[in-house]
């Protein structure tokens, strides 16, 4: 009965351990996903105009105007930037999304990765040890990206993508990560980077954006393209980090709910065990006594 008794004593120990460790992480999140999520609420409206301005623009352009970031060719070579976390603990984020990359392959690029031809950049370490492990094709040049986030940093992983776009190393690229709603809801996406997507034209609406351009058009547009292509890939990138501090709070969030329920069912079976064990000392001294006046 001793041996039981300090059996759940220890199980008690560890439970609250665990619980001070799941509370402590739940705080850091928390802290942490208020500057991610200024972060990602800040530049969402700058660079849904921007790919909007840049969608419109691909859109009514005229035919002397040589888009190679907006050509649609047949896709023979696919390459998917998946956006996941460095560490875990943070629920079923990281599995979702690798779930999600799973799938878009398995739907929409089954006969390019049956030839080799699906290609993964990965940002963030889970998911590349994730899709490594399955027998993809990754690379692991940008997955150190959220260990020191910046502009600059993502920036390159864009310019990267574009450039070999543009070299026809790939026909398709496609970010594949988190969109940030909440703390305890995400959207898991996977959307389109290049070719750059056009605005589907309203039969009800037959009219051209109003665009004037200064300096020359051509120039314009080459320098503008990549910097937004830029802005849309640090957005993904930002989403994928609030939603990540935001999954991690709620998973230790409920861990520590689960704690607590734990600890209040190993206390009840304490005290029941304490209670037989002094059931069973009574009984054994009234047995003695019984014994001696006898």
């Amino acid at each position: 009965m001793a041996g039981q008794l300090k059996e759940v004593r220890n199980r008690i120990k560890s439970v609250q351990s665990t619980q001070q460790i799941t509370k402590a992480m739940k705080m850091v999140s928390a802290a942490k996903l208020r500057r991610a999520q200024d972060a990602i609420t800040q530049m969402r409206p700058y660079a849904q105009k921007l790919q909007e301005m840049l969608s419109n623009i691909v859109s009514n352009i005229d035919g002397d105007t040589e888009l190679k970031l907006a050509e649609n060719r047949p896709v023979e070579k696919v390459l998917l930037i998946v956006v996941t976390s460095d560490r875990g603990l943070c629920g079923a984020y990281n599995s979702n999304i690798i779930k999600l990359a799973k799938s878009t392959i398995d739907q929409k690029y089954s006969t390019q990765y049956q030839k080799g031809n699906v290609a993964i950049w990965n940002i963030g370490k889970k998911g590349w040890e994730a899709l490594t492990k399955a027998g993809y094709k990754t690379s692991d040049t940008f997955k150190d990206i959220f260990q020191q986030l910046s502009f600059t940093n993502v920036q390159a992983a864009a310019q990267a993508a574009t450039k070999a776009f543009e070299n026809n190393e790939f026909d398709a690229v496609e970010i594949i990560y988190s969109h940030f709603k909440n703390a305890a809801t995400q959207t898991f996406i996977a959307e389109p980077f290049l070719p750059i997507p056009k605005v589907e034209s309203n039969t009800n609406i037959n009219k051209k954006s109003d665009f004037i351009f200064e300096p020359n058009k051509d120039e314009l547009i080459a320098e503008l393209m990549p910097k937004i292509l830029n802005t849309q890939l640090y957005k993904a990138v930002l989403d994928g980090n609030a939603s990540e501090h935001g999954a991690r709070m709620t998973a230790m969030d409920k861990a520590s709910d689960n704690a607590n329920e734990l600890l209040k069912t190993l206390k009840i079976s304490y005290n029941r065990a304490r209670q037989a064990a002094i059931t069973t000392e009574l009984t054994e001294i009234v047995g003695g006594a019984a014994a001696l006046q006898g």
